[in-house]
């Protein structure tokens, strides 16, 4: 092939950046599309999953067992999905990690069936990839994303899953009727809607994720290699305010998924203790994840305008706000609890809309995708640590010390990022 005249590097530049814009269009549509499937399977399961482990046991007492293994599952995910990305891409890393999850999904049902509490907790283990698939699949939303507009692809990501995540519960009374209508216990019932819908994702993306978004994002920073060094492209990332480092970008978000866990798990305990049924917490914990998730335009675009830095300071003093309203609501009061929870939610999402897109802007390409899956195994942690001793808090102390505890955790990350901005 001839060689372009000399000047033409920005041309082609010019042209790699055309090509990135169309395909990135493409893969969002892909990605928004196995996102609805993949959180109709994760809220299905999840909704189900305590009851399902207590109905076989027949005792409460590890009832919340299946969350545990949901985190741990997802941890170890999280590194799988991870490094098949960095090998071979993003299509086979995500399509894999939702088939594992289809197959746990098939392997609960089995243990239903057969009433095996041992292979019911190894199959709800695995289901756990899904879970961490779900949150992966948001860095492929940025890995061709222009610098300036990363935070708002992953909020396209982010936001996807809402509509799924709200009709998988919704449909959890018609799958336990179909599950008995086949001979398979009800409560397994939403598992075979899990089973479906991630294997659907995955179909979707193996069939769909075409170009893979990272190894697209390599190749144009390949070819740009030698173009002028003034040339933007999704590949190459200005020194713009909210830039950060791997650290601040994973204590970020390691600290609002502790803080919101912990509050959350504890809220409808909580409620129960002072005499408000399951349809008021049910819905307190509804309004809550929805700020989680249907913020993030609004999110993405306000990482993007005004800096990655100011909105993860904005998550940490939201999370206090949250801290504090929900420990000084009074008893009786379901509708502060509900603001509370939806504080806490929408300090949540700016932190993962803001820590992601530090992350993905410190990273380069060659080791972007293994260290991400190491951070989401950070967060998982972070996750199941907070769950865990959440309860504890609350024994030894009570809900409103929790609340007030997790809110003051939370500004850790105002140090951490004037520690970084002065680092500059």
């Amino acid at each position: 092939m001839t060689r372009s005249a000399p000047g033409a590097g920005t041309t082609g530049a010019a042209s790699d950046i055309f090509n990135a814009a169309q395909a990135q269009r493409r893969i969002l549509r892909v990605l928004v599309a196995s996102q609805i499937l993949s959180g109709a399977g994760l809220a299905a399961g999840v909704t189900v999953g305590a009851l399902l482990a207590q109905d076989m046991l027949g005792t409460t007492s590890l009832a919340g067992l299946p969350s545990g293994l949901f985190t741990a599952g997802s941890a170890l995910a999280a590194v799988a999905v991870g490094r098949i990305s960095q090998a071979r891409g993003r299509r086979p890393g995500l399509a894999a990690g939702y088939f594992t999850g289809a197959i746990g999904s098939a392997g609960v049902i089995t243990a239903a069936v057969l009433d095996n509490p041992a292979l019911l907790f190894i199959a709800l283990f695995v289901y756990g990839a899904g879970t961490a698939t779900n949150l992966q699949a948001r860095y492929a939303g940025a890995d061709l994303a222009h610098p300036n507009h990363r935070a708002r692809a992953v909020s396209t990501v982010l936001v996807a899953t809402t509509l799924g995540g709200v009709a998988g519960p919704n449909l959890a009374a018609p799958t336990g009727d179909l599950a008995e209508t086949l001979g398979i216990p009800s409560l397994a019932g939403p598992f075979l809607l899990s089973g479906a819908a991630y294997a659907l994702a995955a179909l979707v993306l193996a069939v769909r994720l075409r170009p893979d978004p990272l190894l697209m994002a390599r190749t144009v920073a390949a070819e740009q290699s030698g173009s002028s060094a003034t040339d933007a492209s999704p590949a190459t990332d200005p020194a713009h305010e909210g830039r950060g480092s791997v650290v601040l970008g994973a204590l970020v978000m390691i600290l609002t998924q502790l803080v919101m866990v912990a509050i959350m798990t504890m809220t409808p305990v909580h409620m129960h203790d002072h005499g408000h049924g399951t349809a008021a917490s049910g819905l307190v914990i509804a309004v809550h994840i929805g700020a989680m998730y249907l913020p993030s335009p609004v999110t993405g675009w306000l990482v993007d305008r005004y800096g990655r830095l100011k909105v993860a300071a904005a998550s940490g003093l939201t999370l206090l706000a949250a801290g504090i309203l929900a420990a000084i609501a009074p008893d009786d009061s379901v509708a502060l609890l509900a603001l509370a929870l939806a504080l806490l939610g929408l300090g949540w999402n700016f932190g993962l809309v803001s820590g992601t897109a530090i992350i993905t802007d410190t990273v380069p390409l060659a080791t972007r995708a293994k260290t991400q899956g190491m951070v989401d195994v950070s967060i998982a942690i972070a996750g199941a640590t907070g769950g865990l001793t959440s309860g504890i808090v609350v024994a030894t102390t009570s809900y409103p010390i929790l609340a007030l505890t997790g809110g003051v955790l939370a500004l850790a990350i105002l140090p951490a990022i004037a520690a970084t901005a002065s680092s500059r």
